[in-house]
């Protein structure tokens, strides 16, 4: 079983600055799609950004364009988001998902992905 540990949630002022971190422990870390999702107080779970085993194969959904930047240290086991100009509707639950892929395949679906953290809270206040 592979876990996932997400870090670095907390509260931040509108305009603010959060680095989230997962780390793994898995010798397959390499080989893996990464996920960041979140999921605020009564919405369904929501993806994004992923990237692929290629640290350039990456997507994110329109909402954090321009403000997150996922990235991933292989030598650390590690898959970053960079939050940047936070906003209060960027309050959540932020979760890092994990699962085996090919060189060129990425996964938006919560579906699409074995291998869940447990959640770090994320509060922006305005």
């Amino acid at each position: 079983q592979v876990q996932l540990v997400e870090s670095g949630g907390g509260l931040v002022q509108t305009g603010g600055s959060l680095r989230l971190s997962c780390a793994t422990r898995s010798l397959l870390f390499s080989t893996y799609a990464m996920a960041w999702f979140r999921q605020a107080p009564g919405k369904e779970r929501e993806f994004l950004a992923a990237i692929g085993r290629s640290a350039d194969n990456i997507k994110y959904t329109d909402s954090v364009k321009g403000r997150f930047t996922i990235s991933r240290d292989n030598a650390k086991d590690t898959v970053f988001l960079q939050m940047n100009s936070l906003k209060p509707e960027d309050t959540a639950v932020y979760y890092c998902a994990g699962r085996w892929a090919d060189r060129t395949t990425l996964f938006t679906a919560t579906t699409r992905y074995a291998y869940w953290g447990q959640g770090t809270q994320v509060t922006v206040s305005s």
